[in-house]
């Protein structure tokens, strides 16, 4: 059925995902603007469980076929139906993945075009008036090839990882093809303006968090031995869990009281597991595996201190800011974290946060031991991080910012 009003489609690699609160808040608070979106998916949801402010989303949800053999009947019709309404674009857009087929070799560019014209064929009659994808990689190849189909304009939201291991020629090309191009750190926004010469603005709005909701959470401790430190982040090379452990250890060697609570999974979880267990830790760290938002405030308030050891990858992979440290910041809870990508920008050292050499694990264990037992600084950080977070990490008021950006350069 029709639909009179404009509706933004919004290309996802995955909904929901657990890790990834940012966008379904950025979904919700988009529709208390009034915008009416639509969700495409590149994939199943993988967790049994979500975050219950998923749940207030009213966007219907399209999932695009995931497997590309496998699922090579499925894309049979809507790709066929697409060639025939759009013969010269559908040769065009195939040229074009041709194109970017021979820079990387990867079978998955033809996997995006067959996605695409997937998502052609089933957003007729939606009035799609825009599409906006989250991640420069495989989302924004399906939006593009989408776009480059339909003739509807595309945008997309760059994060981190999508944008320090993708081929650079392949990412300038698709800055220069969209209608606008949204990232939530001024260094990412640097790196990509300088992937095009500066030729297109790219646009910093910050994810934001829900201020009330932590506000309404304050974690109100006085700090005392055994000390608890918690770390939420998924278990990768980049959130550098291995220096932390080692920070960690050296405190232990030295009989500093502690404990640890590591929240989250991912592929480093048995490397992890063994050099906890390598270090001695195993008495003082406490594996708590993925948890609903709900559980992890539960966490928060046996909490004395955030830490995040991220690093930049081999693969070149980084964090921009995680929302995590800002979601400590306004609870009340301290963090300690490392000068690398957009950290710089949300916590500055002494001030708002403790911040320290990614590659110096004994810099780590001085400033974890520091943030709990130099009461005074502990306060000065406290009130000066809730203060930082309520100026520039309100995700109601970026909001406003991303729904200006979107109405003025889209029909929405």
């Amino acid at each position: 059925m029709s639909q009179e009003k404009p509706v933004m489609g919004m290309v996802l690699k995955g909904y929901p995902r657990i890790s990834e609160t940012f966008i379904s808040n950025e979904i919700r608070l988009l529709e208390e603007q009034g915008l009416t979106v639509h969700i495409f998916s590149m994939r199943n949801p993988r967790e049994s469980f979500t975050h219950k402010s998923v749940q207030t989303i009213c966007a219907e949800v399209t999932y695009l076929p995931t497997e590309f053999w496998l699922a090579l009947h499925r894309f049979f019709w809507p790709n066929l139906c697409t060639a025939v309404k759009f013969p010269l674009a559908y040769l065009t857009t195939l040229r074009l993945a041709w194109t970017r087929f021979l820079r990387k070799r990867s079978i998955m560019t033809f996997k995006h075009f067959f996605q695409a014209a997937y998502l052609v064929h089933h957003a007729q009659g939606k009035n799609i008036a825009h599409l906006h994808a989250h991640f420069a990689h495989s989302p924004t190849s399906v939006a593009m090839f989408a776009s480059e189909l339909s003739g509807i304009p595309f945008s997309f939201t760059a994060h981190a990882k999508d944008i320090y291991t993708t081929n650079k020629e392949q990412i300038a090309e698709k800055i220069d093809k969209a209608s606008f191009v949204v990232t939530c750190t001024q260094y990412n926004k640097k790196y990509l303006e300088d992937l095009v010469g500066h030729r297109h603005e790219v646009h910093c709005v910050y994810h934001g968090i829900d201020l009330a909701l932590f506000f309404a959470h304050t974690v109100k401790r006085v700090p005392t031995p055994p000390y608890t430190f918690i770390t939420i982040a998924r278990l990768v090379e980049k959130k550098g869990i291995p220096d932390i452990l080692k920070a960690l250890s050296l405190l232990a060697k030295a009989g500093f009281p502690f404990r640890y609570i590591l929240i989250g999974d991912g592929h480093d979880k048995a490397m992890i597991t063994a050099r906890i267990e390598g270090l001695g830790l195993t008495a003082q760290v406490t594996l708590a595996g993925t948890l609903a938002h709900e559980q992890v405030l539960e966490q928060f308030q046996r909490a004395d201190c955030f830490v995040l050891g991220c690093k930049i990858a081999k693969s070149g992979d980084r964090d921009g800011i995680p929302n995590v440290l800002a979601e400590s910041m306004a609870l009340g809870v301290p963090v300690v974290g490392t000068r690398i990508s957009g950290i710089p920008e949300l916590v500055e050292h002494e001030h708002t946060g403790l911040l320290v050499d990614a590659t110096k694990p004994e810099e780590l264990a001085q400033a974890l031991k520091r943030i709990v037992t130099d009461l005074q600084l502990r306060a000065h950080i406290i009130a000066a991080a809730r203060e930082r977070v309520a100026q520039v990490f309100d995700n109601k008021q970026l909001i406003l910012d991303l729904v200006e950006l979107y109405r003025n350069l889209t029909k929405l």
